[in-house]
């Protein structure tokens, strides 16, 4: 089975013939920049069986035959299934790998659309399958690659750091699962490629679709690229350096923003990807340009796609109110997923949707019998906290740890007969607790309002109590949530001294993080 896209050149070894130098500096140059990060990594190499992508596994084939490459990657194609041919060319693919003798996987994928992002994304997806973790993807992308891409961004209004283009090295992370994107053409002329693969007789498809001109890029590169030429020889070259000194600007302003960040970030209070949050005093602190940018990285920095400037700017005026408890939220459905971005007490918010739903998840009552958890040895330092979940699901657990000896040593202190169970119970709306800074207790708003509890986590307050079995008597000692928790002036024959109020401080520990079913690693773990 034959396809007329398919260059009619026979099918030979390639590994003897002459090495193109520029494509190969190219290649060796980018190689020992990322040297560190391709070090005991394995190496694949997207191969559509077109031009660029055979031209460059030839090169690695002949640079590795030759001692001067450390490794041969192994091939991915991709079978969409979109063209008539699409088999034949698949097939044609993995035919040239084993006459070159270099490894080659065949792999399927359903394209959810018809456009050519659907078709992009699909590629993607079916070959992250394949890695593993860390694993490196090399791209041919080139410098007309480059220049199309930026052309196309610069019409959509992107900032620095979309002209800035593709980069050379990128790390794409989907979930828990991360990947090395490897471009080491981006410094490479199309025409540079095509003379080297025509002196090789390299049997590339022509995809007949890439000049089809149904997209922007296709348009770009038959209508626009010409044109411009026109004025300028050097326009390819021209505007992939102008990419590289773009790249260089964006990562001074990421190196400003990072660092701003972790002055105004309120550490207290994140949780990962789930919660961020800004102290809105500090934001406002800096140069308007700079809170910007702020914003702008602090919107994005758990999503591949940075967020629209309209959006930056709505974020922008919300933070400039003068009414901190105002009721305004921001919606903003990312790639990854949704957020709600909104103010409280000169707080700026950014709440996921998956966090969102897990506050909003029932709180039940839980009963620790203190005498059953209290180990008999005197040394309290050598027993082991005892874990009590609050709440949990497939992305995040709410756990509070026990140190069952350091509150027996506080309860016991006057009553050495008593015996205590430890209860957890969700603070109900209308009930009334009395913090240990409080003149009175208080339930409600009111209460909400004088602990300065956002109206998402209002759901998420658990009264610790200590109940003496004999007396049928209660006495609270916390009152908790993810993130804070007071101590009760209720308890004040516990908590009335600087010792006991330390005691019942390392007692109870209360910790958010990711569900370890589904990521192992942990959030935020705050000592109460």
């Amino acid at each position: 089975m034959t396809s007329s896209a398919i260059l009619s050149h026979p099918m030979k070894p390639i590994a003897d013939l002459p090495v193109d130098a520029d494509l190969a500096k190219a290649l060796l140059s980018s190689m020992a920049e990322y040297g560190e990060q391709l070090h005991g990594r394995r190496i694949w190499l997207a191969c559509s069986g077109g031009r660029d992508s055979l031209a460059l596994a030839a090169l690695c084939v002949q640079l590795y035959r030759q001692g001067k490459l450390p490794f041969l990657p192994q091939l991915l194609h991709v079978n969409h299934g979109l063209q008539a041919d699409s088999d034949t060319w698949a097939t044609h693919v993995a035919h040239w790998a084993a006459v070159q003798q270099i490894p080659c996987r065949i792999l399927s994928a359903q394209v959810n659309g018809h456009d050519e992002q659907a078709a992009r994304q699909a590629r993607y997806d079916v070959m992250r399958a394949q890695l593993n973790q860390d694993d490196v993807l090399l791209l041919a992308h080139h410098a007309d690659d480059q220049a199309e891409t930026v052309l196309m961004r610069l019409i959509q209004g992107a900032g620095v750091n979309g002209l800035s283009g593709m980069q050379p090295w990128r790390i794409q992370t989907q979930g828990a699962q991360r990947m090395a994107l490897w471009r080491p053409w981006l410094t490479v002329k199309r025409a540079n490629i095509s003379n080297y693969a025509q002196r090789l007789k390299l049997p590339y498809i022509d995809d007949p679709t890439n000049d089809a001109g149904d997209n922007v890029r296709s348009g770009l590169r038959l209508d626009i690229m010409p044109v411009l030429a026109t004025y300028n020889s050097n326009v390819i070259d021209n505007i992939a350096r102008s990419a590289q000194l773009l790249r260089d600007a964006q990562l001074i302003i990421n190196a400003q923003a990072a660092e701003d960040l972790q002055q105004i970030e309120v550490a207290s209070l994140q949780l990962s990807s789930a919660q961020r949050v800004l102290n809105i005093d500090k934001l406002q602190a800096l140069p308007i340009y700079r809170q910007r940018q702020l914003l702008h990285h602090w919107l994005g920095q758990d999503e591949p796609l940075p967020p629209a400037k309209q959006l930056v700017d709505d974020v922008f005026m919300l933070s400039q109110r003068d009414d901190p408890d105002h009721q305004t939220a921001l919606f903003w459905q990312a790639r990854k997923q949704s957020y709600t971005i909104c103010c409280y007490r000169q707080q700026l918010y950014r709440l996921s949707s998956e966090w969102s739903k897990w506050l909003a998840l029932p709180l039940t009552k839980q009963i620790q019998p203190l005498s059953n958890l209290v180990v008999a040895d005197s040394d309290s330092a050598a027993a082991q906290p005892v874990s009590v979940t609050l709440r949990r699901d497939n992305n995040y657990i709410w756990q509070v740890q026990m140190m069952p000896n350091a509150l027996a040593e506080l309860l016991d202190s006057d009553q050495d007969d008593e015996r205590f169970e430890i209860t957890f119970a969700p603070l109900g709306r209308q009930q009334r607790v009395q913090t240990a800074l409080a003149s009175r207790p208080q339930a409600g708003k009111k209460l909400y309002q004088t602990l300065g509890v956002p109206v998402w986590l209002r759901e998420s307050l658990v009264v610790v109590s200590a109940v003496s079995v004999q007396q049928n008597k209660e006495c609270p000692l916390l009152l908790v949530s993810p993130f804070e928790s007071w101590i009760l002036g209720t308890s004040r024959s516990l908590t009335d001294t600087t010792e006991n109020i330390g005691v019942l401080d390392s007692a109870i520990r209360s910790n958010v993080m990711r569900n370890s079913a589904i990521r192992n690693s942990l959030s935020i773990n705050n000592a109460f």
